[in-house]
């Protein structure tokens, strides 16, 4: 009976329950301090997952989703009986209602976590196509994380498309979808905080508090178009909850040294008849102005043939010897991060070929499914296909790390196929690529550091703009291609802090705006003060009709951009010692100050830089100072390290103009740098 499904014990261990009822079985797995809630709907088999992964080992068919593998299980005293089930995970108390499966957790303080009244899951279409899920929302609440995602930093209030997209020039106050799908939030308010992950990677949407329905008490929600439903209830303090995510996705991949340094990156140098001078000429330019930049990320127009951009092919006329402009980067310890794309146009002189091999994703006939791509019709390699995982490889070896060429941009992956009769080969089981879009970006970026280690490369500096959880893994990412207007200083910041709560270490926004026009001189200086702090230290932008933005974009600023520059790498030291803990301890490397100090405004300009640098940014046109509240740290602060200490909740208003040396406190408890 619709609106009301009466579910009875199915099968039991001493780590986990299963429950059935109306061709649904439901099974409840007992980690360390998680709770995981599976829906599976009889004869459709689960998907494998490629993102839980909590002994680091992903097989390359992915892992089975319910899976206890490398999980310290838990064996809570289960009371039980007809109409409900109770237990206590981690001093949590939980009850589930059999009928409809409601799910209610309490603690001292209170309700922390509940599913809706009346029905909480589309057990059988009730709530329409998609599958569903549905939680309380308490009045109070505040929402972290979801990867990328714009707005403020509390998410409370608005609603999401699951999804991904090439978003060239969003907006990072309100553009969505945008470039990384991770269904992974915090939800904090009086009764304590709870963690919820969704491991699908299907579109759908996710809502905070925008729809509101007369018939229910307010909720937060869930649609996807998977059939099955799995998701971890992560249970802790905000800081504890993203520790234990990150620990459910496995450990980060180690970033060289190298990469913390400046590197530069702009189309117009590849898009130029004399890209092998240009790229060499800013490595003589850093050098000339006394900037120790660690690299150049080499954008795509090295693989023109006319107008058509071919990944894997070099230009000849542009750059006349690959490995001797490899070799000048090496001379001077710098590298070249190339870019490659995982869509081949139909005049790509490999087009027929891979066709041929049934490489492409495409129809059940085997006809390859073409797409819009760069100026043509191209079709996106299907990387669930063993053939071409194993070509992909085998092309980035070739044409790339065996060049010199070790450490891989992978780009323009988010696969915008949204045709259900477009089918992936998905290792034997053909789905709807649609299905999995998000996925193939984590394949591509894992088959290219797989090259790059096989060539040789010990740590090599994998970048992936399309991301899923557990994508860290493999590769690190950037925010996409953003705008360039004052403003968006400030909402980039938002966006920066959100991914840190989504479980990256690595990543920063292109400094100065990708997009739009050429920064002014007090935003560019405000750009390169905020960007000092960020993992990330990346100028990058395509500026049609302008100059692109680096260094030297304004000659009568490079004094203060040198003192910059300067100060950027007195802190490496700091950053790869602090990398290095993050990957360890499953702690943020940048993080918003509240998930330290609780009480803290999470809307807050300031922001922790590992754990002893507090970095106060100015992102307000036309501002000469920067007011901050210190945190309440018993040792107080000192600023820019320097002799005075400042106690802990004093308001400081420190001056600050564009040209000079940003604000930041260290904790005078901790050593820094």
């Amino acid at each position: 009976m619709k609106f009301d499904h009466r579910f009875r014990p199915a099968e039991s261990a001493s780590s986990y329950r299963v429950y059935a009822a109306d061709g649904v079985g439901i099974r409840i797995d007992f980690l360390d301090h998680i709770l995981r809630v599976a829906m599976i709907r009889e004869g459709v088999p689960p998907l494998p997952t490629w993102s839980v992964c909590p002994d680091g080992n992903m097989p390359l068919t992915g892992r089975d989703k319910l899976s206890t593998d490398g999980f310290s299980l838990a064996s809570p005293e289960i009371i039980e009986d007809t109409e409900n089930v109770r237990f206590t995970l981690d001093d949590v108390r939980f009850s589930i209602e059999l009928r409809n499966f409601r799910i209610t957790a309490e603690t001292g303080k209170g309700v922390l976590y509940r599913d809706r009244s009346g029905l909480a899951y589309n057990f059988s279409g009730e709530l329409g196509r998609d599958t569903a899920h549905y939680t309380d929302r308490f009045e109070d609440q505040q929402i972290f994380g979801l990867g990328d995602k714009s707005g403020p930093v509390n998410k409370t209030g608005r609603r999401y498309i699951l999804s991904v997209t090439d978003s060239m020039g969003f907006r990072a106050q309100y553009s969505d979808p945008l470039y990384k799908q991770i269904p992974f939030y915090i939800c904090r308010h009086g009764g304590g905080s709870y963690g919820l992950y969704y491991d699908t990677y299907s579109n759908g949407v996710i809502d905070f508090g925008a729809e509101h329905d007369n018939y229910f008490e307010p909720f937060n929600s869930i649609h996807f178009e998977e059939e099955n439903l799995v998701f971890y209830l992560i249970l802790g303090t905000p800081e504890e909850i993203i520790r234990r995510f990150c620990g459910l996705c496995g450990p980060s991949a180690p970033t060289p040294e190298w990469a913390f340094r400046y590197c530069g990156s702009t189309m117009e140098y590849t898009d130029a008849p004399d890209t092998d001078a240009r790229v060499r000429g800013f490595a003589e330019r850093c050098e000339a102005e006394g900037i120790n930049a660690g690299g150049f990320y080499l954008s795509s127009g090295y693989t023109q043939i006319g107008d058509l951009r071919c990944v894997f092919h070099w230009n000849r006329e542009k750059v006349p010897s690959p490995e001797g402009l490899a070799e000048y980067y090496e001379s001077r310890g710098m590298r070249l991060i190339p870019n490659v794309k995982p869509a081949f146009l139909t005049d790509h002189p490999m087009y027929s070929e891979i066709a041929r091999q049934g490489w492409f994703l495409g129809y059940a006939d085997g006809t390859p499914a073409c797409f819009p791509f760069w100026g043509g019709m191209a079709s996106y390699l299907d990387l669930t296909h063993p053939g071409a995982y194993d070509f992909w490889k085998a092309c980035v070896r070739r044409e790339l790390a065996d060049r010199g060429y070790r450490n891989i941009w992978n780009d323009n992956n988010e696969y915008d196929v949204q045709d259900e009769s477009v089918l992936a080969y998905f290792f034997g089981h053909p789905v709807p690529a649609c299905r999995i879009r998000p996925l193939f970006s984590y394949l591509m970026a894992r088959a290219s550091r797989e090259a790059s280690v096989e060539a040789g490369e010990k740590i090599p500096f994998n970048v992936s703009r399309c991301a899923i959880a557990g994508t860290q893994r493999v590769a690190s990412t950037w925010t996409g291609d953003n705008y360039t207007d004052f403003s968006e200083l400030r909402w980039n910041h938002k966006q920066a802090m959100t991914m840190a709560l989504s479980g990256f270490i690595f990543f920063g926004p292109d400094i100065g705006g990708f997009s739009g026009p050429k920064p002014g001189k007090e935003l560019f200086m405000r750009w390169l003060q905020y960007g000092l702090f960020l993992p990330r230290f990346t100028l990058h932008s395509m500026k049609p009709g302008e100059p692109s933005t680096m260094p030297w974009l304004y000659p009568e600023l490079m004094p203060a951009v040198r003192k910059l520059f300067a100060l950027r790498e007195r802190l490496i030291p700091y950053l790869t010692t602090e990398e290095k803990r993050s990957r360890e301890t499953f702690d943020p490397l940048i993080l918003p100050v509240f998930l330290r100090y609780p009480d803290y405004d999470p809307e807050s300009d300031c922001f922790f830089c590992g754990r002893s640098v507090l970095a106060c940014p100015v992102f307000d046109e036309g501002a000469e100072d920067v007011t901050v509240t210190l945190p309440a740290s018993p040792a107080g602060w000192k600023l820019r390290g320097e002799g005075t200490v400042y106690p802990g909740g004093a308001e400081l208003t420190v001056p600050c103009m564009p040209e000079d040396l940003p604000v930041w406190f260290c904790d005078a408890g901790k050593t820094t740098f």
